[in-house]
C-alpha cells in the first residue's frame, strides 16, 4: 500500500511542498527533548515523549483540519495511550506530558473544579487510534530503563511529580523550538537564539571588575576575604550551600563569583539569580549588565502574562515566551517557585534549564512561609537529583537546617568564613527601641535630621509622612507605585545627595530593604519582623565610615497598626526582644535564629496550611497515576491577590516602545524593555481606571490585555508615582507592596 504523507505543520502553499512532515517533526522533537533530559539522566524518556507527542496527527481528522476542512481534533491523547500500552505504569512519567503538551498537565484522576480532562478519563477514550503507518516511521525502544533518581521514601510522590514536570518541560520546549525553527526557515529568518557569551567569559569580566574595587578600609578587606573564601568553596561538589554575610558585606557579587566559578568547575550550564521582589529585579539585573555586558543577562519576571495555553498556531510565535536559554537569568521568587508547581506549558517550558545550574536564592529569609515545605522539597530535589547547586544567600539566614528545623535541609555547606565573626567585624549600627511614635513625632524627626531614612509598612502611611515633610530640603519618597525607571532615577539622586553631604530625607516602604545600595547615617523603622529590621539596618552606615555609636537605627511602634499579614512577625520580634541577652544586640545571629524558630513554630502549629505541609502531603500521597497537577497549580499562588500590570509612558523611550507595539509581529524584546516602565495594581483599581478611560489596552485585537497603558498621564506624579487620590486607590494603598 502506498504511504500517505502526514503533516505536522502547514503553510499557505496549496501543493504542500513546503509543509512539515509529521515524521520529521516527531524525530526532531524527540532529539531535542532527549538532549534536554540528558541533564538529569532521563534522555530515553525525553526521546520517546517527543516521538509520541503528536501521534494523534496520524489521523484523517487531523489532516483534514490542517487542510482547513475540519474542526478541533484531540491529537495529544493517542501518544499517551500508546505509551501506557507499551511500557505499563512507568510510562505515566511521560503520559501526563504527552497528553498535556498543549492544554497543560492534568490531574491523574477527577477533582472538583478541574478545567482539563483528567488523565484517567483521557486514557480511556476510544476512537483515537492513529494510522498504523506511524509504526513504519517511528521507532520506539522495547523497554524504558528506570530513571536514575535517588529515592527518598518519604518524598516519593513528590519526586515522581517533580520528574513528570521536568519531562513535560523538556517536551514542551522541544516542541516550541522545532515549530519555531520550521516557520522561521520558511521566512528566511534566523532564530535569534543563542549567541550569548560563555560562562568563562562572564567570569573573566567579573574578575576584571573586582580588580577595580576599592582596597582600603576594614569593610573592603572583609569583602575581599569573603570573595577569596567563596572561590575556594566553588571547588566543592554540587549540592546545597549557604552564604551568610551581613548587609554591606558584598553578597551580590560574592554569590555571583561563587556561582560562576562553581559552574565552570563542574561543567554546569547557567546561573539563575532568584530575587524576592520585582521592585529590585531591575536593580540587580542592571548591576550584572554593567559588570558582564547587556547580552549576558536575561531578566524574567511576571510583569507580562504568559500565553495562557492558546491553541497551536503561528500566532503562538508572537508570544514573548522565555525558555531561560541564557548564561545568567535574573528572576523573581514568584516566577521561580510558581513555575516549579505550575501545569501550563508556558510556565513549565523553562524548568529543565534549572537542571545542572547554579541557583542563587537571594534574601533566602523571604522564602514564602505559606508554601515553605513544598519550596524546601523542590530545593532539596533539585540538589539531590538534577545536578543543581542552590545557595541560600542572606544576611539573616533562616533556621532551615536539620538541627534547627524538623526535616530541615541536610549537608548545607557555608560559603562565608565564620559568619559569627563576620557579624562582629561588620556590625556598624546601634539599634534602639523607641516605643510608640505618632506620625507627627516621626515627621518632627524627619524634619530635624538632615539625612534620614524612614521605612514604614504600607504606602498610605509613607505618603502621609512624605506630605508632612515635603517642604523640607531633600525630601524624597519611594513606592512601588513608581515604575522601576522612575525609582532608579530617584535612587541615583538620593545617592548623589548622600555622598555630597546634602540634606536627604527619604520615606519608603519596605521595597528599599532588599539589596538597595544606600548609606544613611540614621534610620527609623516601624515595627516589623526582625529580618526586615536587619535589612533596614543595612541601609545605615553601609560603608562603615561612621562610628557604630553614631549610626542609630530606631525601632518604633507606629500609630498605624501593622497589616494583618505582618502581625505574626511583629509578635515574634517583640518576644525575642523581651530577652535581655537579645535586647543588647537585636540583630545578632543568635537573635535571628530565635526569631525564625518562633515564626516557623507558630506557622507549623497553626490551623492554616502549616507552612504548606498539607499541600506537600497531598502530593506525596498521590501515586504515579493520580497526581493532582492542575489542583496544585491552581492553589500554589505566592500572591493571594494577583496584581495587574499597567505601563507608564514615563519618558520618550517608553513612549517609543509603546508606539512600536502597534506595528510589531513579535513583542518579546519590546515587552522586556517595557518591564522598566510598569506598575502593579489590584484588579479593582485597574477596573476603575479602565472604566473612565485612564488605562487602555494597546492593539487589543492582537495582544488582548497584555499591554495596558496609562493614558491619563496626569495621574502619575514625579513625587509619588501613580496617584491614589481616587478612593479606590486609598483603600488599596493600605496593603504592603
Amino acid at each position: 500500500m502506498e504511504k500517505k504523507n502526514y503533516f505536522a505543520h502547514s503553510t499557505t502553499n496549496p501543493d504542500k511542498s513546503d509543509w512539515q512532515l509529521l515524521s520529521d517533526h516527531l524525530s526532531a522533537v524527540g532529539e531535542l527533548a532527549s538532549q534536554f533530559a540528558k541533564e538529569f539522566g532521563c534522555e530515553p524518556y525525553g526521546k520517546v515523549a517527543g516521538l509520541l507527542h503528536d501521534l494523534g496527527k496520524y489521523t484523517q481528522g487531523f489532516q483534514q483540519r490542517i487542510n482547513g476542512e475540519g474542526g478541533k481534533v484531540d491529537h495529544a491523547t493517542a501518544g499517551a495511550q500508546v505509551a501506557v500500552k507499551l511500557w505499563g505504569p512507568s510510562a505515566y512519567l511521560i503520559a501526563y506530558a504527552i497528553a498535556g503538551h498543549h492544554a497543560g498537565l492534568a490531574n491523574g484522576f477527577f477533582c472538583d473544579n478541574q478545567s482539563i480532562s483528567d488523565l484517567k478519563a483521557r486514557l480511556a477514550r476510544t476512537g483515537l487510534e492513529p494510522d498504523p503507518q506511524w509504526q513504519q516511521e517511528v521507532t520506539l525502544p522495547e523497554v524504558l530503563p528506570n530513571p536514575p533518581i535517588r529515592v527518598e521514601k518519604k518524598q516519593l510522590g513528590f519526586q515522581s511529580a517533580f520528574l513528570i514536570r521536568m519531562l513535560f518541560s523538556c517536551l514542551v520546549d522541544a516542541d516550541y523550538l522545532d515549530t519555531e525553527a520550521f516557520y522561521l526557515q520558511l521566512e528566511g529568518k534566523a532564530s535569534g537564539r543563542g549567541n550569548h557569551p560563555t560562562l568563562a567569559l562572564l567570569h573573566q569580566r567579573l574578575q576584571a571588575h573586582l580588580q577595580t574595587m576599592p582596597l582600603q578600609g576594614a569593610i573592603n578587606e572583609q569583602r575581599r576575604h569573603i570573595l577569596s573564601q567563596a572561590g575556594e568553596k566553588a571547588a566543592e561538589a554540587p549540592g546545597l550551600f549557604s552564604l551568610t554575610v551581613p548587609t554591606g558585606g558584598g553578597k551580590t557579587l560574592t554569590s555571583l563569583s561563587f556561582a560562576l566559578q562553581h559552574a565552570l568547575r563542574h561543567g554546569m550550564e547557567r546561573v539563575i539569580y532568584v530575587i524576592p521582589y520585582t521592585s529590585i529585579v531591575e536593580q540587580n539585573a542592571a548591576v550584572f549588565r554593567q559588570v558582564l555586558g547587556d547580552e549576558a543577562v536575561l531578566e524574567h519576571h511576571s510583569a507580562f502574562h504568559d500565553d495562557g495555553g492558546k491553541p497551536e498556531s503561528r500566532a503562538k510565535l508572537r508570544q514573548a515566551m522565555e525558555n531561560w536559554d541564557a548564561p545568567l537569568i535574573v528572576t523573581t521568587a514568584v516566577q521561580f517557585f510558581e513555575s516549579l508547581f505550575a501545569n501550563r506549558p508556558s510556565k513549565c517550558r523553562k524548568l529543565h534549564r534549572i537542571a545542572n545550574s547554579v541557583v542563587i536564592l537571594d534574601e533566602a529569609q523571604t522564602l514564602p512561609l505559606k508554601f515553605l515545605r513544598p519550596c524546601m522539597a523542590a530545593i532539596d530535589e533539585l540538589a539531590r537529583n538534577y545536578r543543581s547547586s542552590l545557595v541560600l544567600c542572606t544576611a539573616t539566614q533562616p533556621a532551615l537546617s536539620e538541627g534547627d528545623f524538623e526535616n530541615g535541609f541536610a549537608n548545607v555547606r557555608e560559603i562565608a568564613p565564620d559568619p559569627e565573626q563576620l557579624y562582629e567585624v561588620l556590625g556598624r549600627v546601634t539599634v534602639k527601641e523607641k516605643g510608640g511614635m505618632s506620625n507627627a513625632e516621626v515627621i518632627d524627626v524627619l524634619c530635624n535630621r538632615p539625612q534620614v531614612l524612614c521605612i514604614v509598612n504600607n504606602r498610605l502611611q509613607a505618603r502621609e509622612l512624605f506630605d508632612g515633610m515635603a517642604g523640607e530640603p531633600g525630601a524624597y519618597h519611594l513606592t512601588t507605585l513608581m515604575c522601576a525607571k522612575h525609582r532608579s532615577q530617584k535612587l541615583g539622586e538620593i545617592r548623589t545627595m548622600l555622598k555630597a553631604g546634602k540634606p536627604c530625607r527619604l520615606v519608603s516602604t519596605s521595597l528599599i530593604e532588599a539589596g538597595v545600595d544606600v548609606d544613611f547615617p540614621f534610620v527609623l523603622r516601624a515595627e516589623a519582623g526582625l529580618d526586615s529590621i536587619a535589612q533596614a539596618a543595612g541601609r545605615c552606615n553601609r560603608e562603615g565610615k561612621r562610628r557604630k555609636e553614631d549610626s542609630e537605627v530606631w525601632i518604633f511602634q507606629s500609630e498605624v497598626a501593622p497589616p494583618q499579614e505582618m502581625r505574626d512577625f511583629v509578635s515574634a520580634t517583640r518576644e525575642v526582644l523581651r530577652h535581655e541577652r537579645f535586647r543588647q544586640d537585636p540583630l545578632s545571629l543568635a537573635a535571628i535564629r530565635e526569631y525564625f524558630g518562633l515564626v516557623y513554630w507558630r506557622r507549623e502549629s497553626g490551623r492554616d496550611s502549616r507552612l504548606g505541609k498539607n499541600m506537600l502531603d497531598e502530593i506525596n500521597n498521590g501515586r504515579l497515576q493520580n497526581q493532582p497537577f492542575e489542583k496544585i497549580a491552581s492553589e500554589f499562588r505566592l500572591i493571594d491577590s494577583p496584581l495587574e500590570t499597567v505601563i507608564i509612558p514615563f519618558d520618550e523611550a517608553a513612549r517609543k516602545a509603546i508606539h512600536a507595539l502597534n506595528y510589531a509581529d513579535k513583542v518579546g524584546g519590546i515587552a522586556r524593555e517595557l518591564q522598566l516602565y510598569t506598575v502593579q495594581i489590584p484588579p479593582k483599581v485597574l477596573d476603575a481606571l479602565e472604566k473612565v478611560g485612564a488605562v487602555q489596552s494597546v492593539r487589543k485585537e492582537v495582544w488582548g490585555d497584555q499591554f495596558r497603558v496609562l493614558m491619563n498621564e496626569g495621574l502619575y506624579s514625579e513625587h509619588v508615582g501613580l496617584s491614589w487620590d481616587n478612593p479606590v486607590f486609598v483603600e488599596s494603598s493600605r496593603l504592603v507592596w
